[in-house]
């Protein structure tokens, strides 16, 4: 392979994974420098879709005069903001060091990672080297972006992901989904399959884009999705309208659902939700009708009833056998031989013992999420971030973070960086400097993604992908693979056993061994992705992961473990609360607004994307402004209850959020804000939000939507940010 710093100059297929579409990409060198990056309309699985955050956001990242350019260490008073350039033989030498002081000191398991999820290597290789050193415990972000539709989905044996052949589809259920914002494969894929005639349904509180080209659009109150879920299934059911074959042959548990879900016919479900009984039937009919594909998304997601939430839609795919059928929700493929890096995580050859790994922390109360025999082996991050703060059940002493700036990502800010400002030592791999980064001890700078070399499966095209390295990295950025492999030799030299979780030498050689012994290089590496040869509705060859072998409506696996072994509702929060409180909250929050612009926490500091969207916005229901005396533009202050922390957002008066609702985004802080929190602690909405349960009792995830709140007026003085910012 030619290497990336000697390119000539030339039109190079990539794919982006600035976020999981990984939208297939063209990058233009010109004198050695990227010139553009647009969208490859020869790539099977976007199809010339891409968005702003591609074409823009990732070029100038790499280029950024913000960039971390070197390795840097800390120098005075943790979060002062002084720091010294070194070597990456000083800095991986030390961090070395000062990891196998903690170790001997607390034992193995006071080590901790964090990074964003295992989709991409970074993930993989965080775990892998807490796993060298004798600890199983690392933290992702899952658990509040993806993970309850994860489990539900393994724990069904479905092995879907979500909306992956609309353009086949004659109905599209959207649920709790912007993809207009989220996803611009997806979003234009709806819109082909509108123009072809399907029908298309959206499940949402918010007024998206998807709403507006909908057949029929819900809005139910948040947080109360399983109870509509359950009701189309009653309907389904009552109506006949399932498939008799599919469920007879391929699922386990029909006359339960069938119980449960007689418990919430549409005149309940009404009640519960606020939609219209003759339109839950209407839907119901429409789905049926089929082939249908679900189309879900982070709404229903982040809720403590989120996996049973899920489970219900699952289970309406599953009765109404739109599962591996062209039209509904396909089933993941894999080439021959083919390894992701969740797999490398479960491999025995790559494993800690049993033993240790079953003390991970989190997966005494969360074993499917945390530990051996957990989603992606993670631990619970709440669990860890209290044995950080209270040493119970031991104590966490050392953090090592890659890609992810969890001082802004999870909830209750306050307490994150607290336990962050704890530790003995903390080191932070990033592209910038962030309120994570600003109370590190040692500071790595990481490639971006057109400076590394990834692969990975798009299970909606059924094809691999390739992220080409075009250019060398800038300044003395490395990746992941190559500092932690380097980390990793250096604990070797010093007596740890690290080589059974670091066999390969170079990214090319750990790649090659993921692809296994299907994919074209060649092929690959010119086009930016590579075809397989897959069946559809292989269920006897491929079957299903579950203990029955069939898709489980009623799961055994909840039902071994405590757990209710059917979806079922559960009050949401804001309509759980005292009336006391109800009338001290009288509004109910909704997160996870998506913006164009932004990705979660990432290009807060480029300024096309501050002017695009320059302020974190508060959704209000004219109505809603109206009775509470506000106007648009005014700056409020959030808080929920049994929270310290408030958030300061500006108010956009709008019919995109219901009455009785707020609706805002997640991710912001403010770079040029002093350090270290850089406005983390004004205007980021998890500042307001709690880590501390309850919890989904399979996930662990906590409830950072549909929360009961309260607005007050931020006195001029007060304000965060101005017109000028």
């Amino acid at each position: 392979m030619t290497r990336s710093d000697e390119r000539p100059d030339g039109i190079y297929a990539s794919t982006c994974w600035e976020c999981s579409t990984r939208c297939g990409s063209l990058v233009t060198l010109e004198s050695g420098h990227v010139a553009n990056v647009g969208p490859n309309p020869d790539h099977p699985g976007s199809k010339g879709a891409f968005c702003v955050k591609g074409i823009r956001a990732l070029p100038e990242l790499t280029y950024s005069k913000t960039r971390i350019k070197s390795p840097m260490r800390r120098v005075g008073e943790r979060g002062s903001g002084n720091w010294e350039e070194i070597s990456w033989d000083e800095a991986l030498d030390e961090i070395a060091e000062r990891l196998l002081e903690v170790r001997a000191e607390h034992g193995p398991e006071s080590l901790v990672g964090a990074v964003s999820s295992a989709f991409f290597s970074r993930g993989a290789m965080v775990a892998l080297l807490m796993r060298s050193l004798g600890s199983p415990n690392w933290m992702m972000n899952q658990d509040l972006c993806g993970g309850c539709r994860a489990l539900s989905d393994r724990i069904m044996g479905l092995g879907i992901v979500g909306g992956e052949d609309v353009d086949n589809t004659k109905c599209a259920l959207i649920v709790g989904r912007n993809p207009s914002a989220a996803d611009p494969v997806q979003w234009m894929a709806l819109k082909r399959a509108k123009a072809n005639g399907a029908k298309i349904i959206v499940i949402d509180p918010a007024r998206t884009p998807a709403a507006e080209i909908a057949d029929i659009w819900m809005r139910p109150r948040p947080g109360t999705d399983v109870a509509l879920g359950l009701s189309l299934i009653n309907v389904i059911i009552e109506e006949n309208l399932y498939d008799h074959d599919f469920v007879g042959e391929w699922t386990r548990g029909f006359e339960e659902l069938k119980t449960r879900a007689a418990e919430f016919p549409p005149a309940r479900a009404a009640e519960l939700t606020g939609i219209a009984a003759d339109d839950i039937v209407t839907v119901a009919r429409m789905y049926a009708d089929g082939p249908s594909s679900f189309v879900s998304g982070h709404g229903i997601d982040a809720f403590s009833n989120g996996v049973q939430t899920f489970r219900a839609f699952h289970c309406l795919v599953a009765i109404t056998g739109n599962v591996d059928r062209p039209g509904g929700n396909l089933r993941v493929k894999r080439p021959r031989g083919f390894r992701n890096y969740i797999d490398i995580l479960h491999d025995p050859e790559f494993s800690l013992p049993q033993e240790i790994a079953k003390r991970t922390l989190g997966a005494d109360q969360f074993p499917l999420w945390a530990g051996p025999k957990g989603w992606q082996t993670s631990a619970h991050n709440p669990t860890v971030l209290d044995a950080i703060l209270t040493g119970n059940p031991h104590p966490v002493r050392a953090m090592y973070v890659s890609g992810v700036n969890i001082a802004v990502t999870y909830p209750d800010t306050n307490k994150v960086m607290a336990a962050l400002k704890s530790l003995d030592f903390l080191v932070v791999a990033s592209h910038m400097m962030t309120p994570t980064s600003e109370i590190a001890d040692i500071v790595l700078p990481k490639t971006t993604g057109l400076e590394e070399e990834e692969v990975s499966l798009e299970p909606s095209a059924q094809i691999v992908c390739y992220t080409n390295p075009v250019i060398a990295p800038q300044n003395e950025a490395r990746s992941d693979f190559d500092f932690t492999t380097d980390l990793a030799r250096r604990l070797e030299a010093r007596g740890i056993n690290t080589r059974k979780f670091f066999p390969w030498e170079t990214k090319q050689e750990f790649n090659e061994y993921l692809l296994g012994d299907e994919i074209d290089w060649k092929i690959l590496r010119k086009n930016g992705w590579a075809p397989f040869d897959f069946k559809l509705g292989n269920f006897e060859e491929a079957g299903f992961k579950t203990p029955s072998g069939k898709i489980e409506l009623w799961s055994e696996t909840l039902d071994g473990l405590g757990i209710d072994p059917l979806p079922n509702y559960v009050s949401p929060r804001a309509e759980s609360v005292d009336p006391t409180t109800r009338q001290e909250y009288p509004f109910v929050l909704i997160t996870g607004a998506r913006e164009k612009t932004y990705h979660h926490s990432r290009y807060r500091d480029q300024a096309w994307a501050r002017k695009v969207s320059p302020f974190p916005l508060l959704q209000v229901h004219p109505e809603t402004a109206t009775a509470s005396g506000l106007a648009e533009g005014d700056w409020v202050a959030v808080e929920t209850p049994g929270v310290d922390g408030r958030c300061k957002l500006k108010v956009s008066i709008t019919e995109e959020t219901g009455p009785g609702t707020v609706r805002t985004g997640m991710g912001w802080w403010l770079p040029e804000a002093p350090g270290p929190e850089r406005g983390a602690l004004d205007v980021n909405v998890n500042v307001a939000l709690s880590y501390d349960g309850p919890w989904d009792p399979v996930t662990g995830s906590a409830d950072t939507r549909g929360l009961p709140c309260r607005l007050t007026l931020v006195p001029d003085a007060e304000i965060p940010m101005r017109e000028s910012a």
